[in-house]
């Protein structure tokens, strides 16, 4: 039953109750320098995804020249300002995503899209790779109607790119951005701490541009 519960987003009557008060954030990227919370300075947008186990996910972006700042953290469920613990029951509805803080100027929404469909296996569900739970779908967040839009297209685009080389349909959710809660101070760029840290983020081999 337990197990059964974590592939299942659950309903708000079986999610935990969580708190009214925030984590507490320190707002300084370890490997950047720049703050991972809003204010940013003009011309920063943001983006949102998650592709996994966001430990690598992160250091994905971060890598990413145009990319001014990252954030781990929780999104698209039910309890409110959740911890790590109580996600990894299965019982909050969020997943496992990566804030991206980018200049526009310097790197398109566009190329970070091509990033994240290269960059793991959108066709799992509630699952990817070894790592198994609603924590780790595959998802797109978006915070207008132009990255919606865009999100729209990559999939169907991707999608074709998939079926050609023999996978099966993509699973990824792309909603509008919900409330996102920063994850606890040691998961935020984990990797750059820790680099002989887990890191599950892995692609399919399928170039998303032909």
């Amino acid at each position: 039953m337990f197990n059964s519960k974590k592939i299942v987003i659950p309903s708000p009557a079986e999610a935990l109750p969580g708190r009214d008060h925030a984590m507490p954030i320190y707002n300084e990227h370890f490997v950047l320098g720049h703050p991972i919370a809003p204010p940013m300075p003009p011309g920063i947008e943001q983006a949102m995804f998650g592709m996994g186990c966001f430990w690598g996910v992160e250091r994905k972006f971060w890598q990413c020249a145009g990319v001014y700042s990252t954030a781990v953290g929780y999104t698209g469920g039910i309890t409110p300002n959740t911890t790590y613990d109580e996600l990894c029951t299965g019982l909050t509805g969020h997943n496992e995503v990566v804030k991206v803080f980018f200049n526009a100027d310097d790197i398109a929404y566009d190329a970070l899209l091509q990033l994240f469909w290269e960059s793991h296996n959108p066709t799992q569900g509630m699952q990817q790779g070894n790592d198994i739970g609603t924590q780790y779908r595959s998802g797109i967040y978006t915070f207008n109607d132009e990255q919606y839009a865009l999100a729209m297209t990559s999939k169907a685009h991707y999608q074709a790119q998939l079926s050609q080389a023999g996978y099966g349909e993509i699973t990824t959710e792309i909603l509008p951005a919900s409330t996102f809660y920063y994850a606890e101070r040691y998961h935020q760029q984990y990797l750059a701490k820790e680099p002989m840290g887990y890191c599950g983020v892995g692609g399919l081999g399928v170039p998303f541009k032909a």
